[in-house]
């Protein structure tokens, strides 16, 4: 005689329902054209395309770190690039160098009594300015203001120096020297500036055969 199923034992009846559910999941997750079966292949085919990308933004997180990098480098070489053309600047800037060269003078105790510029001349990247000076005062002073020179923003170079003794009563006719002073001296002091770059370009010689550029 046939057993309804709701004569079952408990038990009995909840093992069938498990396995109904576990047919019924294994029929969605396996059986073609199911609605699970469409949304696992969705979910594959979204997976496969996401690996990809992850690598693809993992370069590209390298990529911006050396961005970073290039970004300090880049900073860093502006500031060499101004504190170069502060040495060396790209015009002549006479009046600037000239109210240095005073400023100096007057720091050391020494006055400046001529000076005058002498040509220009040009070098393959830069150009040398001259100019011929003449100063006297107490002789440490001149020394200090030599090495004031040194200490300057601009790259000064200082040569054929003449210093000679100053006998008391010298010159007193002529101009008031400070109290001290015992050497007045001539010499030259040359300061540099750049050309432009594309002047540079301009000049620049072109390679004979089988030279180098």
């Amino acid at each position: 005689m046939a057993t309804s199923f709701r004569e079952m034992s408990w038990p009995v009846q909840a093992l069938a329902f498990l396995f109904l559910a576990v047919v019924l999941v294994l029929g969605g997750l396996y059986v073609p054209g199911s609605p699970v079966q469409r949304e696992r292949v969705a979910v594959d085919a979204a997976n496969a395309q996401l690996k990809p990308l992850e690598a693809e933004v993992q370069t590209l997180r390298v990529y911006q770190q050396r961005r970073v990098e290039l970004q300090g480098e880049m900073e860093a070489l502006q500031k060499q690039l101004a504190t170069l053309q502060t040495i060396v600047p790209e015009n002549k800037e006479v009046d600037q160098f000239m109210t240095m060269l005073q400023g100096a003078a007057s720091g050391a105790g020494v006055i400046i009594r001529k000076l005058e510029t002498q040509p220009v001349v040009a070098k393959e990247y830069h150009y040398e300015m001259p100019f011929k000076i003449t100063a006297d005062g107490p002789y440490y002073s001149v020394l200090d203001f030599f090495a004031r020179l040194s200490r300057l923003s601009r790259i000064i170079n200082v040569g054929d120096v003449k210093l000679n003794e100053i006998k008391p009563g010298a010159n007193s006719s002529q101009f008031r020297m400070l109290p001290g002073s015992t050497v007045t001296g001539e010499f030259t002091i040359v300061t540099f500036f750049s050309k432009p770059a594309d002047e540079v370009a301009a000049n620049a010689k072109p390679a004979g055969p089988g030279g180098k550029p």
